[in-house]
């Protein structure tokens, strides 16, 4: 899941989430841990322009900052960038923060990658806003030289150029899982060519099946044989009869009927879904967060 309170848009953040702080997120992701979840994932936003403060909020907080608080909380849940935008910097020093981080967590890292959308933030930091899909591409490159076994890796491109320059300690996986994010063409283009996973961005149902043929054939025409983790991001939940109005999308009802419902992403081809809670309080969502792991979870 990901993590609330860490990223506030009015687009999904709760109320409360505005007043939660550090012992929110500890017993989120105690909670989460507890339970059975894959993985808690953390945003990356470095700064939000004025003109949209409104709707995304200006509270992102820092992804590597954040998931390796909660690695020192936790043992087992895996730690999720969704997503880093890591062309706006050097791969060198993500590198440096996200190898240190699958250190100190024992491998639980997991690096989802996005091409990012806001221009003000490129701009600030002095990134070509437009070349930021090219860019991107050659992240990945990069950081698969970067983040693997070498101590001195070695990578010559367009936008970078690195060799002799040693890094340690090198992350405790032997190959870092990088996970792309986004389902413009171009994105799918670049899980399936480049990445061990796609992160789709709010496609609906009814469209993730055409997303995951094409996605798979791109694959298959790139010649790249590695397995391939697909996720989706499913509609909000509720375990059980909300005593409150949690909308009409929100997914409701006993467990056997919530799993049913989900049962069907498995069936288009995803291997992994990204879940959300409605509730009125952090305790309401470490609850709602135990039941779906003791009662819908064994049913998946």
């Amino acid at each position: 899941m990901q993590l609330p309170v860490q990223s506030q848009s009015t687009l999904y953040a709760e109320p409360w989430e505005a007043d939660a702080g550090p012992e929110d997120l500890v017993e989120i992701a105690r909670a989460a841990d507890g339970a059975g979840f894959a993985y808690v994932a953390s945003c990356d936003h470095v700064a939000i322009p004025r003109r949209l403060a409104d709707a995304m909020g200006t509270v992102w907080y820092d992804p590597v900052a954040t998931l390796a608080f909660l690695a020192g909380v936790t043992e087992r849940v895996r730690l999720l960038s969704h997503v880093a935008v890591v062309g706006l910097r050097h791969p060198l020093l993500t590198a440096k923060q996200y190898a240190t981080l699958d250190h100190l967590s024992g491998g639980r890292l997991v690096l989802g990658v996005g091409a990012g959308h806001v221009r003000e933030e490129f701009e600030a930091l002095g990134v070509d806003f437009d070349r930021r899909g090219a860019v991107l591409d050659e992240c990945v490159d990069a950081l698969r030289a970067a983040l693997g076994p070498d101590e001195f890796p070695a990578h010559h491109g367009k936008a970078y150029d690195f060799e002799d320059l040693g890094q340690r300690p090198r992350p405790a996986q032997d190959r870092v899982p990088i996970w792309v994010g986004g389902s413009s063409p171009a994105a799918v283009r670049r899980a399936a060519v480049r990445g061990d996973g796609w992160l789709p961005q709010g496609d609906p149902r009814d469209r993730l099946p055409s997303q995951i043929a094409r996605l798979r054939r791109l694959r298959e025409e790139a010649g790249v044989t590695a397995p391939l983790t697909v996720g989706a991001i499913t509609e909000p939940l509720y375990v059980g009869d909300p005593g409150w109005d949690v909308g009409r999308r929100t997914l409701t009802g006993r467990p056997e009927a919530l799993a049913e419902s989900l049962r069907a992403y498995g069936a288009m081809g995803v291997d992994q879904i990204q879940v959300r809670f409605r509730s009125c309080s952090r305790p309401e969502l470490t609850d709602q967060m135990a039941q779906f792991g003791a009662e819908v979870g064994p049913l998946l």
